[in-house]
């Protein structure tokens, strides 16, 4: 888009039920399409737009204030991952929020929010009712949504016949827009993990790093035969972006390392994939959970912990009478599946982020499972 006047450009963000939101720009102004979610985190935006099960998605944060402590410089550990960000950019498609800090203030910050996205070429929308918008989502469900910019006036009509000609997010195969084509070997002192990344959040592979184990991640759809090559004494599935039956590939290399015996460790999309591939069922969840204070119960030990998530999808219960899991994590508000091991073999699987950032890290103690069940070679509850 040609800018003539920076104050003259206005931003709507228009949802495919015809309600429509009037803003100030911010970022990068260019239209997109993507399925409107809201998080309910008060910190973590950083983690948040990098983290890839965002991807086709623009995101509403029901925070009022974003963008405070501003943006940090892509500084890296000692393994090469980057310490502040989830991946390496922005996933989200555009960004919602009530207010934009545009003067951030913190020792670490390099840039502001807005010359972030503007780099990243990512569009947002400040100074429109984000609780309205997070009561619509909440009463009617997520939809698909279009962010766009005018100097004049809007053409609705236009933009609403455009929105609703889109392909929707559930429709969208995100498997196919994975960019790991190559294994990627994390060296370390330790026996050797498989990564399966359907979208992998980088503190996923730094906390199998901290505990010493050598890492090789995987494209999605690696074969089963490519991954024995490397004589993994685990796997882990990664969470990801998108409705969980659209990888078919992961799914068949799921059972095929399930004959193997390996131990499983699914989180988040992981945890659908590992459910359907033994015969289960997933369901679109009305506007799922994203936040950093989703309380889910451990039934190892009757305890709520505070969870962070990122999700949209769930594991059906009724379908898991034949699959081998029993349920292993609910969630606190409304009883849906948390987690699930099987009675029989290594397999266990999170639907919320045991590697936080952002978020606690009350549920790290996950991959502590992970790493007896390996050392074990035998199910939780055997």
């Amino acid at each position: 888009m040609q800018i003539k006047n920076d104050k003259d450009l206005k931003a709507i963000l228009l949802l495919e039920d015809g309600s429509f939101f009037i803003g100030s720009p911010f970022g990068f102004p260019r239209k997109v399409i993507g399925e409107v979610v809201f998080n309910t985190g008060m910190v973590g935006y950083n983690e948040s737009l990098t983290d890839p099960s965002y991807k086709g998605q623009i995101l509403n944060f029901t925070y009022p204030l974003i963008g405070n402590y501003g943006v940090p410089s892509n500084i890296k550990d000692k393994w090469g991952i980057p310490l502040f960000f989830e991946s390496e950019k922005i996933q989200v498609s555009g960004l919602v929020v009530s207010e934009l800090c545009k003067y951030p203030s913190h020792p670490t910050s390099v840039r502001s929010l807005h010359d972030w996205m503007l780099e990243e070429g990512i569009p947002g929308i400040e100074g429109i009712d984000t609780r309205e918008l997070t009561k619509r989502l909440r009463d009617k469900g997520v939809m698909m949504g279009l962010l766009d910019f005018y100097y004049d006036k809007p053409d609705i009509d236009e933009l609403l016949s455009e929105l609703k000609s889109s392909n929707k997010y559930d429709e969208i195969n995100y498997a196919n827009q994975i960019e790991l084509s190559e294994p990627i070997v994390y060296e370390n002192e330790g026996p050797t993990i498989a990564l399966i990344d359907c979208g992998v959040k980088n503190n996923i592979i730094r906390n199998l790093l901290k505990r010493e184990f050598k890492v090789i991640r995987f494209p999605h759809n690696v074969n089963v035969e490519k991954v024995l090559e490397y004589d993994p004494k685990g796997v882990v599935l990664s969470n990801g972006p998108g409705n969980p039956k659209k990888f078919n590939e992961t799914i068949k290399l799921i059972n095929d390392l399930i004959e193997y015996n390996l131990p499983l460790l699914g989180i988040c999309l992981g945890n659908q994939l590992v459910a359907i591939s033994l015969g289960g069922d997933t369901f679109k969840m009305k506007y799922g959970h994203r936040g950093q204070n989703k309380p889910a119960i451990f039934l190892g030990d009757g305890l709520t912990y505070v969870t962070s998530q990122n999700h949209g999808y769930a594991v059906d219960l009724n379908s898991l009478n034949e699959t081998g899991l029993k349920v292993w994590w609910i969630n606190a508000d409304d009883k849906t599946i948390e987690g699930l091991a099987h009675y029989k073999k290594p397999i266990i699987t999170v639907q919320f982020h045991p590697e936080a950032t952002p978020g606690p890290y009350d549920t790290t103690f996950v991959f502590d499972y992970f790493v007896r069940m390996i050392e074990r070679g035998r199910s939780i509850y055997a």
